[in-house]
C-alpha cells in the first residue's frame, strides 16, 4: 500500500520547510509514504527548497493556473506514480500533520472513499464570529447540494481512495473544495469526516483579498456547481417562484379589471406577461440543463476509462519531475 501526500504550492519557499518537517514518512498501514509538490508556476525558489528537504515527486505547472488546477494535476500525478491512497495538505501548514493516520482510518477500514478533515471552525482563536458564521452557513449550504454530511466543506485536508480519486474531474478554475464534495455526493462516493486540529495562522490567505470576496467567490461557486448536477431542480424552482409572480401581478390586474378600472393598470397585465415570459424562459433553460448534465455524466464516465486506460498503458504524469529521495536527503542531512 502506498501513500502519497501531495502539496499544491505557490511561492511557497518560506512556509514549505516547516510544513515538510512536520510530515510523516511512516503510517501505520502502509509500505511506503512518498510527498509530492504541484509547483502552481511559483517565481520563487520553492521547486529547490523542496528538492532540499527531500521531497520525492514534483509537478510543475509552466504558469499560475490556480489552486483547482493545481490540485487535479496532482491527483493525476499520484495515481499514475501508484497511489493507493492520496492524501491533500496545504503548503502554509494550517493543518497538523500528525493528523494523517487519523485522516486516513476510514479509508483504510473500508468505511469511506473520501475523508474531510475537520477543523471545528469555531475554536480556531484566529476566526472572526462572522468568518465562522460564514464558513458554517456555506458549510450548510454544500451539505444541502452534495446530499453529505460534511461540517467543513472548505477543508483542504482531506483523502482519497483510488477510486474516489479517479472520479474526481475539477472544472472550477478557483477552488476544489466545494466542487468535489458535490461531485461526491452526486457520484455516491462514500464520504466521512474526521476532528482535526491547525496550527498557529502564519500568513493571510492568498485566495481571498477580503471576507466579502470570499463570500462572493464562494456563493458563485456553490450555485455554478450545484446547477449542473441538479439543473432541473434549479431552474425549475426559480421559474416557479417567478410564475407565481407573474400570476400574482395578473390577478391584482383581474380584481381591477371587474372593478371596472381594468384601464388604468394596463401595466400590471404588461408585467405580467414579461414575468410569465421569464418563468417558461428558466423552465427552458432547466430541460436544456438537465440534458447538458446527461452529456456531462458521459463526459465523465469516459475522462474515468481513459484514466484507468493511462493507467494500465503506464503513461507517465505530466509535468513531472522526479525529486531527491528520501534515502538522498538523509545522508546529505
Amino acid at each position: 500500500m502506498k501513500l502519497i501526500i501531495q502539496i499544491p504550492c505557490f511561492n511557497e519557499e518560506e512556509q514549505l520547510p516547516a510544513t515538510l518537517a512536520d510530515l510523516p514518512r511512516r503510517v501505520e498501514g502502509f509500505d511506503t509514504v512518498e510527498w509530492l509538490i504541484i509547483d502552481d508556476g511559483s517565481t520563487d525558489r520553492t521547486i529547490e527548497v523542496a528538492r532540499e528537504h527531500g521531497v520525492d515527486h514534483i509537478v510543475r505547472l509552466t504558469n499560475n493556473k490556480g489552486l483547482a488546477t493545481g490540485f487535479q494535476a496532482g491527483l493525476d500525478a499520484c495515481l499514475k506514480l501508484g497511489a493507493d491512497v492520496i492524501v491533500n495538505t496545504d503548503a502554509d501548514n494550517q493543518y497538523k500533520a500528525s493528523d494523517i493516520p487519523k485522516l486516513v482510518a476510514p479509508i483504510l477500514e473500508g468505511r469511506a472513499d473520501m475523508v474531510i478533515g475537520d477543523r471545528q471552525v469555531h475554536t480556531i482563536e484566529h476566526f472572526s464570529p462572522l468568518k465562522i458564521m460564514l464558513q458554517r452557513l456555506g458549510s450548510w449550504v454544500v451539505r444541502q447540494a452534495s446530499d453529505t454530511t460534511i461540517p467543513d466543506t472548505t477543508s483542504g485536508f482531506r483523502a482519497y481512495n483510488r477510486e474516489a480519486a479517479l472520479q474526481m474531474a475539477v472544472v472550477s478554475r478557483y477552488t476544489y473544495t466545494l466542487e468535489t464534495i458535490i461531485q461526491a455526493g452526486k457520484l455516491l462516493v462514500a464520504t466521512d469526516h474526521v476532528p482535526i486540529g491547525t496550527n498557529p495562522k502564519t500568513r493571510e490567505s492568498r485566495l481571498f483579498p477580503s471576507m466579502w470576496s470570499y463570500v462572493r467567490r464562494n456563493a458563485l461557486a456553490i450555485f455554478r456547481i450545484y446547477s449542473q448536477y441538479e439543473p432541473l431542480r434549479i431552474f425549475w424552482t426559480l421559474a416557479a417562484i417567478v410564475g407565481v409572480a407573474a400570476l400574482a401581478v395578473w390577478g391584482r390586474y383581474l380584481y381591477f379589471y371587474i372593478d371596472g378600472d381594468g384601464a388604468g393598470h394596463v401595466q400590471s397585465l404588461i408585467l405580467g406577461a414579461v414575468l410569465f415570459n421569464a418563468a417558461l424562459l428558466l423552465g427552458a433553460l432547466g430541460v436544456l440543463g438537465d440534458l447538458m448534465h446527461a452529456n456531462r455524466v458521459m463526459q465523465q464516465r469516459t475522462f474515468e476509462r481513459v484514466r484507468r486506460i493511462e493507467l494500465q498503458l503506464g503513461i507517465p504524469p505530466s509535468h513531472y519531475e522526479p525529486g531527491e529521495t528520501y534515502d538522498t536527503a538523509v545522508r546529505h542531512g
